[in-house]
Order: C-alpha cells, then structure tokens, then sequence
C-alpha cells in the first residue's frame, strides 16, 4: 500500500513539476500603418513567408476541420503548425513538428490598433511553451525566432 503511494507521489511531482518547466516568450513592435492594413499584410496563416527572413516557403492545408501550414525554412528545415483558433486581428497555433527545441509549443500572433485615429498598431507575438534542454537556450532561439520577423515588420510599418 505504501508502495503505490509513493508511486502516486512521484508521479503528481513529476506532473507538477513538468508544468512548472514551461516558459514564455513575448514580443512586441509599433507599427505606423493602421492596423486593419497591417493586418492584411502580414495576418493571413501563410503571410508569414512574405515578411518572416527565415522562412522561404508556407504551404497551407486543411484536414479535420483544421488549417494547417508546413514552413519550409532557408536552412531546409521544416516546421508542421496547426492553426487552434483565429480573430479578426489574431490566431493562435501549436507547433507540431519541428528541429527547434521545444515541445508543448503554443503560440499567438496578434495586431491590435493603438487607441485614436492614426495612431498605428501594435503586433504582438507570445508563446508558451516546454523547452528541450536548457531552458535558457530554448528561450533564446524562440526570442530570435520573435525578434527576425517582428524586426522585418517593424522596418516595413
């Protein structure tokens, strides 16, 4: 009896602490343009090969009721995500295949107008997720991945 307790415990702390293990990631950039035509620009699911610099080819697809985009990287890497919901100015996805080192992965891509007429837009990236390894080295190549393609829309906005 003692023996599945102990069992029961170790496994409730090892849940636990798995949980606790998840990190997060967010970044942000002003853009001059409105937001409903930044939006436009950059917020379709496979828009993201027209202004991310490590990404050289999105395909889309739909299975399940679900959309789904393969990126294909410059390096020749590639990245399977599943689209979970989408707003007017928002999606949010997971990743379900990819070379980076993470696991859990989910994430949200959002554009949102800054309040008064002309006053432009903030895009937002936040993810959550489960580091493989370092937890520090996972935070680093998420916080590169933000920051490459934040810095391009920044630069053209």
């Amino acid at each position: 009896m003692l023996g599945r307790f102990c069992i029961g415990f170790i496994a409730a702390t090892v849940a636990l602490t798995g949980a606790a293990s998840a990190i997060q990631v967010k970044r942000e950039v002003e853009a001059k343009g409105e937001a409903a035509k930044v939006w436009a620009d950059i917020g379709g699911w496979c828009a993201i090969s027209t202004w991310h610099p490590a990404i050289a080819k999105c395909e889309e697809t739909e299975a399940g009721g679900k959309k789904h985009r393969t990126l294909t990287l410059k390096d020749g890497g590639v990245i399977k995500e599943t689209m979970l919901k989408s707003g007017k100015t928002s999606y949010t996805y997971r990743i379900d295949e990819s070379p980076l080192p993470v696991s859990q992965y989910t994430a949200t891509f959002a554009v949102v107008g800054n309040k008064g007429a002309g006053k432009g837009a903030k895009v937002t990236w936040s993810a959550k997720f489960t580091p493989k390894g370092k937890a520090a080295d996972a935070e680093k190549v998420i916080g590169g991945v933000f920051d490459g393609g934040l810095g391009q829309i920044k630069s053209k906005y």
